[in-house]
């Protein structure tokens, strides 16, 4: 190997780690922020717009619901968000009641929930075990079913 090798494998090698980082995958971020007027949603957008990385940026003012969607990393768009507008910021914590096996068991059940949606247990691991029927439940439950032949024939 000669001098021009080792300089040239010198020359190629980064220098630092800032030309190793990962690139950001293509995402949705959907956050919870209070919107009580047009001027509030406005300056939720403004703040996010002119972020790097930001594709689109939906605003739902009834459900209090912010989808940005791009090359972004969640925590950065939410602790801008919070930064810019001085709002309270936290992830999107509900999923339609479709997904959940009991939607309203304590747990999940949530009265500030938009229409259709519940709180999300499958990720809140303090509210899972509310959300599921115990086999006491569930024996009192298939007792009255209209699927059950021996169930009780007063109903």
């Amino acid at each position: 190997m000669g001098i021009v090798d080792v300089v040239s494998e010198y020359c190629s090698m980064p220098r630092s780690r800032r030309h190793l980082k990962k690139r950001k995958q293509f995402q949705t971020v959907e956050m919870k922020v209070r919107i009580d007027c047009e001027g509030c949603e406005r300056k939720v957008k403004k703040a996010l717009e002119d972020m790097k990385g930001v594709s689109s940026v939906e605003v739902t003012a009834k459900q209090n619901k912010v989808t940005v969607t791009g090359y972004v990393d969640a925590a950065k768009v939410m602790r801008r968000v919070a930064y810019k507008t001085g709002k309270l910021v936290e992830p999107w914590p509900y999923v339609p009641y479709d997904t959940v096996a009991h939607p309203y068991a304590p747990g999940a059940y949530d009265k500030k929930a938009p229409a259709g949606y519940v709180r999300n247990v499958v990720s809140d691991p303090s509210a899972a075990p509310l959300a599921r029927a115990s086999s006491t439940e569930a024996r009192y439950t298939a007792a009255f079913s209209d699927e059950n032949p021996n169930a009780c024939s007063v109903m």
